[in-house]
C-alpha cells in the first residue's frame, strides 16, 4: 500500500500541511495541473493559499486548475454553485487566467459536457488531486456503488449527501440542495500523479478506517485509493479516532 499517513491534531494543521505540498509542487513546476475540490474541508487550504499569494508573490499564472464536481440545474452565478465558490474562496484572489481555470457545466447538454471533460481531462494529467471525504465515503461526487471503471458522468447525489450539504450551505434546507451533479470519474481521480486526500472530524472518521483499512470496495469508492501508487492522507485525531494501525 502507498498511502503516506499524516494524522495532525486539527483541521487548521491539515490544511498547513496540504498548502506546503501544493505550494511546492507550484514553485517547482509552476505550469502545475492541479485537480481542486470543493465543500467545507478544503476552505482553509484555499485561504492559506491567497494569503500566500498576497504575501510572497507565489505565482498561479501559469497553472491549470480542474475541478472534481458541479452541481447540476444551478446557474455559474448560483451562490451555491460550485463555480461561485471556487471564484469567492481562490481564483479571484490570485493571479489565474480565467481560461486555465476547468470546472464541469452543470446545465445544457449533459453528455456532451461529460465527454469534453473526459477529453480535457485525459491530455491533461493532474499533478496533484486534491479531495475531501464524504461521510459516507464518496470521492468528487462518486457515490457508494458507483464503478470504479467511471469517467466523468451526472450522478444522482444519495439521502446523505444532500442531507450533509443541506446542512453545511443550504441552510439546511433539504429541497434547496440540487439532487444531482456532474462529477469527475473514479478512473479520471485515478490518473492523477498524486492524490491529496484531506478529512477532519469525528463524522469521518468510519469512512476514513473503511478508505485505509477495509476492503477494497465499489461501496466505500475512497477505497479504491489504496491501489493508486502515490497518495497523501491528512487526518485529525478526530478523524483517525477509529484506525487501529
Amino acid at each position: 500500500m502507498h498511502m503516506n499517513i499524516i494524522v495532525v491534531k486539527n483541521y487548521e494543521e491539515a490544511s498547513q500541511k496540504a498548502f506546503e505540498i501544493i505550494k511546492s509542487l507550484v514553485i517547482e513546476k509552476p505550469d502545475a495541473n492541479l485537480g481542486l475540490a470543493t465543500g467545507s474541508t478544503p476552505i482553509r487550504l484555499y485561504e492559506l493559499m491567497c494569503e500566500d499569494h498576497r504575501v510572497n508573490k507565489t505565482s498561479y499564472k501559469d497553472v491549470n486548475t480542474f475541478n472534481l464536481d458541479e452541481y447540476y440545474g444551478l446557474k455559474h452565478d448560483h451562490p451555491q454553485s460550485y463555480y461561485h465558490f471556487m471564484h469567492e474562496h481562490l481564483f479571484k484572489h490570485i493571479d489565474i487566467k480565467k481560461e486555465n481555470v476547468h470546472i464541469p457545466i452543470g446545465e445544457g447538454h449533459i453528455e456532451e459536457d461529460c465527454k469534453r471533460y473526459n477529453q480535457l481531462l485525459s491530455n491533461n494529467k493532474r499533478d496533484i488531486q486534491l479531495l475531501g471525504l464524504g461521510s459516507n465515503g464518496h470521492i468528487g461526487f462518486n457515490e457508494p456503488g458507483t464503478s470504479f471503471d467511471t469517467s466523468t458522468h451526472y450522478i444522482a447525489l444519495k439521502e446523505s449527501t444532500i442531507k450533509d450539504n443541506a446542512a453545511l450551505f443550504f441552510n439546511g434546507d433539504l429541497d434547496a440542495v440540487p439532487k444531482s451533479a456532474i462529477t469527475m470519474g473514479i478512473h479520471n481521480i485515478m490518473e492523477s500523479k498524486h492524490i491529496l486526500l484531506i478529512a477532519c472530524g469525528k463524522r469521518k472518521a468510519e469512512a476514513v478506517k473503511g478508505m485505509i483499512e477495509g476492503e477494497v470496495t465499489e461501496e466505500l469508492p475512497a477505497s479504491i485509493l489504496q491501489r493508486h501508487p502515490h497518495v497523501t492522507v491528512i487526518i485529525d485525531e478526530e478523524a483517525a479516532s477509529l484506525l487501529t494501525k
